[in-house]
């Protein structure tokens, strides 16, 4: 059997469904491939929340965030429904840390991006909840706030499809094959023939790419979010509480209560190092500990564990996102977000879509090609700190 569509996407997680929601915009014949069901446990964009937020350690990613919020709106616009919830975040800085405030306040001041730094006793005063060692540093952002992870996946999911997508789970792809003109992918025994593909397959990216001769040095890990069960749950409420991040490594993050009267937490790169097919998927109790540890000593309310769940992290040796028409082969685009990059899943959807419709893109993605040193010199050594 054979078909033919403009755009072929494999993978329907978070950055799979805004590409394929943003094509159906556009008028262009698109089919979705998903691996799993609609909606899996098995990768990225799965559970309840994620962070959204301008504060980055680069002014480029500053300006991406910009546009995050913007398309966010416009998503809340297509679907009548509300997903983001403002909470105001606070990045805390310990003294001797790793990771250095000077970064992120001079990249904010770069786009004009307000913000407040911190003392302990300032932290204190309004928000209690915090333990902090004398010296902390703490930057503040009013406009840090929370968006749905499946439920806005789940969304875009609806609007692709409202639009005219075909979207079909429990379907892999087998094959991408570059043809004159275009690619042919097979998946569950018919031939898709197209002028471009979005590959957003997160954990199985590199294996998908092997056989078009591409090869990219990316790592897999199995990580673990946590949630708590404070004994005073309105004192961690949305306006009584922020998104937090403890810039440090190890770097840990986490959320006020949303949609339960539970807190999540969890250590940003903490699992270890697995492939898409060789993971445990449950739960690990020496991760669970280690973070409750962390908490009960910053955050004495946040109670005991009450359940945790296993995500992976797809990431490249320097972190940043792959937005890209492979070289040499630029029927074929890659998205990739790193382990953070679902804040900007709907921009990413409409950046992808730019790619593979051979619109032309700005020095602002420069950063995320695929024929960057990160992902082609050998010597390369990897940072994952964000």
């Amino acid at each position: 059997m054979r078909e033919t569509y403009d755009v072929v996407v494999v993978g329907l997680g978070a950055l799979g469904s805004a590409t394929a929601w943003q094509l159906s915009r556009r008028g262009v014949s698109v089919l979705g491939l998903e691996q799993f069901g609609l909606g899996h446990d098995r990768g990225a964009s799965h559970d309840s929340s994620r962070i959204l937020r301008h504060s980055y350690h680069t002014s480029g990613y500053v300006r991406l965030t910009v546009e995050a919020y913007d398309d966010w709106a416009d998503l809340e616009a297509a679907a009548g429904e509300t997903f983001v919830t403002v909470t105001g975040g606070l990045d805390l800085f310990p003294p001797g840390g790793t990771i250095a405030p000077h970064d992120y306040t001079s990249s904010l001041d770069a786009v004009g991006i307000g913000y407040e730094l911190l003392d302990v006793d300032a932290v204190s005063e309004r928000w209690p909840q915090l333990r902090l060692d004398a010296g902390t540093v703490a930057l503040y952002q009013a406009r840090t706030a929370v968006v749905p992870a499946a439920r806005g996946t789940a969304a875009m999911q609806r609007l692709a499809a409202a639009g005219g997508a075909r979207l079909l789970p429990d379907t892999p792809a087998t094959a991408l094959h570059p043809v004159a003109g275009g690619m042919e992918v097979g998946a569950g025994g018919t031939t898709y023939s197209c002028g471009s593909v979005v590959l957003c397959a997160d954990a199985w990216t590199r294996g998908m790419l092997v056989p078009l001769g591409v090869d990219l040095p990316l790592a897999v890990t199995e990580e673990q979010l946590t949630y708590f069960a404070p004994g005073q749950p309105e004192d961690f409420a949305p306006g009584r509480f922020p998104v937090w991040v403890w810039m440090d490594d190890p770097t840990f993050y986490g959320f006020p209560t949303y949609g339960e009267h539970t807190i999540k937490a969890a250590q940003d790169v903490g699992g270890p190092v697995v492939t898409a097919q060789d993971r445990s998927g449950q739960p690990d109790a020496q991760m669970r500990d280690r973070l409750a540890s962390f908490m009960s000593r910053r955050f004495p309310g946040s109670g005991p564990p009450l359940r945790s769940r296993r995500c992976l992290y797809t990431l490249t040796p320097d972190r940043d996102f792959v937005l890209s028409r492979v070289p040499g082969i630029e029927q074929v685009v890659v998205g990739l977000g790193t382990g953070h990059g679902f804040k900007f899943a709907p921009t990413f959807g409409r950046r992808l879509v730019d790619l593979a419709l051979g619109a032309p893109v700005g020095p602002e993605l420069e950063p995320f090609r695929l024929d960057r040193p990160a992902l082609t010199d050998p010597a390369y050594a990897p940072n994952w700190i964000v």
